[in-house]
């Protein structure tokens, strides 16, 4: 069994593994392809014509290409140091920022190949989830003749969750959305049991998530209505790994498509994850999560 690290042990593997500099992964399973555009398109809700009739990837989609299933993927120089603040204690996990850039647009045909260089370890941090470390990555995606063509930044928030009692005492219900000017609306619409979306209030357009301007008018006069609480599954994901804190695992996520005319995100329960399906009618119901949060969910309808 590996030995549990300290403060100042951590930030040396941290250092070691820095100093190995970018390490290459292996090529992706297949090459970049019209399939797998198509499908992302269609996801995104993207109709612009010019990556399928010519060819071209959307930037967006460098990291598709060499993800892999679980246990499928290369180890990489912050696999060791995660391992290492797991055992720590630092078992909970949020993801704080990614940034990407892109070189040129990949080519259909063009297998990339991703190089992982650990960047940065930052802690221990004091923060509303509990005192943890960040830690910082860079991916760069390489051509057959070793172009990059994208690189991206991640970091994450590897925290130690505080024991029930703190938690209970604290929140009952650790994950809090944001609540500002612009989101306000909804959250008490959901304590009120309505399924609220913003609306212009001089062109009647809806949109969601709500903001602060509209984007056909550009005016900021808002308001909302309440929608019917119907829809169809747009897009799901099942979350089997990293643990999130108030949660158990698998649960489902999904995009639903409301009859209103916008696509609002959230949790798909009342039935295992393996008979969700894109496609399914749904019906908006709205759970306490603790004394101050509802949350608006969907069930089969």
């Amino acid at each position: 069994m590996s030995a549990v690290l300290g403060d100042e042990e951590l930030h040396e593997l941290a250092a070691k593994q820095a100093a190995l500099g970018e390490v290459r992964g292996t090529p992706a399973d297949d090459p970049v392809n019209v399939p797998m555009i198509r499908h992302w398109l269609t996801a995104m809700g993207d109709t612009n014509p010019v990556y399928l009739d010519r060819g071209l990837a959307p930037p967006a989609m460098a990291q598709v290409w060499t993800m892999r299933g679980p246990g499928g993927r290369d180890r990489s120089p912050v696999d060791d140091l995660l391992a290492a603040l797991d055992r720590a204690g630092y078992t909970g996990v949020v993801a704080t920022n990614c940034e990407q850039t892109y070189h040129r647009y990949v080519r259909v045909g063009e297998r990339l190949t991703p190089a992982t260089r650990l960047s940065g370890l930052a802690g221990p941090k004091r923060t509303a989830l509990g005192t943890g470390y960040f830690t910082t990555w860079n991916v760069t995606w390489y051509t057959d003749e070793d172009e990059p063509v994208a690189t991206m930044m991640f970091r994450v928030l590897k925290f130690r969750p505080p024991d029930r009692e703190q938690a209970e005492e604290r929140t009952p219900y650790p994950l809090r959305p944001a609540v500002n000017e612009d989101t306000a609306f909804f959250w008490e619409g959901a304590k009120q049991g309505e399924l609220r979306i913003q609306a212009c209030a001089d062109c009647g357009e809806r949109r969601h998530p709500p903001g602060p301007l509209c984007p056909r008018c550009r005016s900021a006069n808002r308001g909302h209505t309440v929608a019917s609480g119907e829809g169809v599954l747009f897009s799901y994901v099942v979350h089997h790994h990293p643990p999130v804190p108030g949660r158990e695992t698998p649960f489902v996520v999904g995009v639903v498509e409301l009859p209103e005319g916008v696509r609002v995100v959230g949790d798909v329960v009342g039935c295992p994850p393996g008979d969700v399906e894109v496609g399914m009618r749904l019906r908006v119901r709205f759970d306490a999560m603790d004394a101050e949060l509802v949350l608006p969910r969907w069930e089969p309808a």
